[in-house]
């Protein structure tokens, strides 16, 4: 397609959430000739990231989801100016600060947002009245986009496209020898989980699970990676189980990763957090890893129960206990669905077709503004 400029938003300034997804996508765009600029909230490992990736940053934005008029002014006085003197295309926005700022500051720009989890879908006023007036959205999950829909957005304007991974980093071919010996993991099969440790994350019903599982494999092991408020209350817990030495800590881990991954024989997400993309388990996915997950955020349209894990039945820790052993207890099994895993990472949640997904949505937009007498058509076909 005719290359574009892209200004994309996000009110964000912690590598959590929907910070890869956009920085692979902005990145993705720019490979296929597009002219992107980002605008993040400065001054932490988003901003770092973007600058790492080589990716244009629009300066002096403060994008404070804080209550602070006059920033929030400059803000909108100077998206304004970028506006008039870059002349985006659209501009693609990605939380509801930023969203709301983008309404404001667009002129004759398309916008675009996307929605990373359910909670930022409102459903009050004025909220329905910011929906009406943009261009279009996407939802990262079926769940975000039935919300979206009950929040009054039209079908023929709402896709569905779900998460993406690099299966360049993430592979089954990555060495976790070091991490098992850091941790003492010793011959047995290792469970591993990767998520903020933080409230509704569902690390509590991880914990009493595994805890079941260890009466029919004792020598298996946790690992939970992650950092986060709940720290203290998980350890408590565990120590109260008399699980210390089986359950491990390992703390926040960023560049290996991988390696982290590949010293796990299966992976559990019990929650979706702020990106319900769930990007974890497609990385697990990627390192050829069985995954087992609750029914929560994308997981059910990510994983394929039966053949490249287990989905949860119930939420309670017998039946994690059960798909742990239904998995480890069986090596081949285990070894077929990580396979599988890893075929669909490569072919269903890549960055190219991700990329190509997302500018397909920008063409069908763009089409439709230039000639609003057409009918778009039902857009959440082409979109899935």
């Amino acid at each position: 397609m005719t290359p574009l400029t892209i200004l994309h938003l996000a009110a964000n300034r912690w590598w959590t959430g929907s910070a890869d997804p956009i920085i692979r996508l902005a990145k993705g765009l720019e490979e296929r000739g597009h002219r992107v600029l980002l605008g993040v909230t400065p001054g932490d490992r988003f901003e770092a990231k973007a600058l790492e990736a080589g990716i244009r940053l629009v300066p002096g934005l403060s994008l404070s989801v804080r209550l602070a008029p006059v920033a929030l002014l400059r803000d909108v006085v100077r998206l304004r100016r970028l506006v008039r003197d870059q002349r985006p295309d659209l501009i693609h926005a990605h939380h509801s600060h930023d969203h709301w700022l983008a309404m404001a500051a667009r002129g004759s720009a398309t916008v675009i947002r996307t929605f990373h989890t359910a909670r930022a879908v409102r459903r009050r006023w004025p909220a329905p009245f910011l929906y009406r007036r943009t261009d279009g959205a996407i939802a990262v999950s079926c769940q975000i986009r039935e919300r979206c829909r009950e929040a009054g957005i039209p079908a023929e304007r709402l896709w569905t496209i779900g998460g993406v991974v690099d299966p360049r980093r993430f592979t089954p071919d990555a060495d976790g020898l070091a991490v098992r010996r850091e941790f003492g993991l010793g011959p047995g099969p290792v469970v591993g989980s990767v998520a903020r440790l933080a409230p509704n994350r569902g690390h509590e019903l991880l914990i009493r699970g595994f805890a079941r599982f260890l009466e029919q494999i004792p020598e298996a092991r946790l690992l939970l990676v992650g950092k986060g408020e709940m720290l203290p209350k998980l350890q408590a817990l565990v120590s109260g189980l008399g699980l210390s030495g089986q359950i491990i800590f390992t703390g926040y881990r960023d560049h290996d990763l991988p390696q982290v991954l590949a010293a796990m024989d299966c992976f559990a997400l019990m929650g979706a957090g702020s990106d319900e993309s769930c990007r974890a388990a497609l990385e697990a996915m990627a390192a050829g890893k069985p995954v087992v997950a609750r029914r929560v955020g994308a997981l059910p349209e990510t994983v394929v129960d039966g053949e490249t894990g287990l989905l949860l039945a119930e939420d309670h820790s017998e039946a994690v206990a059960r798909a742990l052993f239904e998995i480890l207890g069986d090596q081949a099994r285990a070894r077929r669905m990580g396979k599988e895993g890893r075929r669909r990472a490569e072919v269903e949640f890549n960055p190219e077709r991700h990329v190509q997904q997302v500018e397909q949505i920008y063409q069908t937009i763009l089409r439709a503004r230039a000639s609003p007498a057409q009918p778009w058509g039902e857009a959440s076909e082409g979109g899935r």
